[in-house]
Parts: C-alpha cells; sequence; structure tokens
C-alpha cells in the first residue's frame, strides 16, 4: 500500500500563485462586479502531464495559493459548445470533497464520477460506462479512483461485516460491494476503517484496470493509466494510494 504524498513527489513544485488580471462583469448595466480571471496554463497533453496538474493544483488547495482557474464569463462561453477534460475521476459522492477545488481546477477541465463509496459496481449503475465514455469520447488521458478520510460508505461495509447489518434500498448495493474490500483489510495492522477506504480504493482500480472491452483495452496500449488516490477531509492533502 503506497502512502506517497503529493507533496513529496519531485515534480511537485509550484509554478507560483499565477497573475490575476480583472474582468468586469455588467449586471442589467447598473452596476459592475470585478471577476477575477486566473493566468491559463498549458493544458496537459498525457496521463503524466494530467497527474501533475493536479498534484500541483492540490497543493496550492493545501496551501491556499489557489489560482481558481478557468471560471471566468468568458470561459464558460468558450467551453459551452464542447467539453475537453484532461483527467476522468471516480469519487465520492460525499458534499466535503469537491474535485475541481481540491485540486484547484475550473470549468471543463474534470469529467467527475460521483457516487457513493466511489465504488466501482454493475453496469446498470452507469458508472463503468461513464469512465468508458470518458476515456473513448472525450479523451481523457488519466482515471483517479478517489476515496476520502472518514467514508461512510465504507463504515457501513465495516458494520455490515461485522454485525451483519442489512442496509434499506440500493444503499445495501452499494455496501455489499464494499465489503470485500473491508474484508481484505482485516488482515492489516492499523485503523479498520482507514485501511478499509484504501482497499476499496485499490479494488476499484484493479476492476477498472481489468474492464473489459473499453478501458483495460486502452490501458494495455498504454493510452490510460488508472491511479487511485485518498483525500484526507482535515488537512485537505490528497495521497496517491496505488
Amino acid at each position: 500500500m503506497s502512502d506517497n504524498s503529493f507533496s513529496r513527489r519531485n515534480f511537485l513544485k509550484i509554478s507560483g500563485v499565477g497573475a490575476f488580471t480583472a474582468a468586469t462583469l455588467n449586471v442589467g448595466g447598473m452596476f459592475s462586479i470585478p471577476e477575477a480571471v486566473a493566468q491559463e496554463s498549458k493544458r496537459p497533453q498525457n496521463a503524466d502531464e494530467a497527474l501533475e496538474a493536479l498534484i500541483q493544483g492540490n497543493n496550492r488547495f493545501v496551501n491556499s495559493l489557489k489560482k481558481s482557474p478557468r471560471r471566468s464569463a468568458k470561459c464558460r462561453k468558450e467551453i459551452a459548445a464542447g467539453q475537453n477534460p484532461f483527467v476522468s475521476i471516480l469519487v465520492c459522492a460525499d458534499s466535503r470533497v469537491a474535485p475541481e477545488i481540491i485540486f484547484d481546477q475550473g470549468l471543463g477541465d474534470l469529467f467527475v464520477v460521483s457516487v457513493a463509496g466511489n465504488i466501482v459496481n454493475p453496469t446498470n449503475y452507469g458508472i463503468q460506462g461513464s469512465l468508458e465514455f470518458g476515456v473513448l469520447s472525450l479523451g481523457t488521458p488519466l482515471i483517479m479512483v478517489l476515496g476520502h478520510s472518514g467514508c461512510g460508505a465504507v463504515a457501513s461495509a465495516i458494520e455490515a461485516s461485522q454485525d451483519g447489518t442489512q442496509f434499506p434500498g440500493s444503499i445495501n448495493n452499494i455496501v455489499q460491494t464494499i465489503k470485500p474490500a473491508v474484508e481484505e483489510a482485516k488482515g492489516e495492522k492499523g485503523n479498520l476503517l482507514h485501511n478499509s477506504i484504501i482497499s476499496n480504493v485499490q479494488m476499484g482500480v484493479n476492476k477498472l484496470n481489468n474492464s473489459d472491452p473499453v478501458i483495460s483495452d486502452m490501458v494495455k496500449k498504454g493510452k490510460v493509466n488508472v491511479v487511485g488516490a485518498n483525500y484526507d477531509l482535515k488537512t485537505g492533502e490528497v495521497k496517491l494510494v496505488s
């Protein structure tokens, strides 16, 4: 299990806060509100550059050096005709984990698929299909499975595993999907919840790497990389876990 902090990787150097210019947003012709526009940087062209962009963005977020790029009215109008994200992210639906914010990215940068427990579940959930769309139709060279500390879905799976608790409706399907990760983590030293969260992310990565026919084929051909990461709710830091 890797515990590599983004902040410890060699390419974690920050290019700077960036220059800000003021744009003017007219509202009803009565008054104007200054709008900050971050200096644009080169768009990532491959998986390594995409991961580096996420790493740099998270480091800015952790250190309160956010550039908040590509969030202007001008950008919104430019991307209305089509999107060109550089990464597909499978993330937990937790309201405290907003990829565009924690990675300091803007409109059209990230193709985000959100579901409780960041699970890769049966095809009728549309999760795997959404990620396949991201790599096939949108051309994202990187897929990230992103978990987070204190995940309630994983905690529920631990409860189901230890006490046999059954949850109502489709919630139980999510819990049952996570249970194998809990069982795998039980033999490890340390906190069971943390270990299960990491195990669940790694299981998602493995499922995607071997998901036929789309993603596994693109991984084998070197067109797509799949990585796992975990977000700390308290520190704001994202660490690679696979």
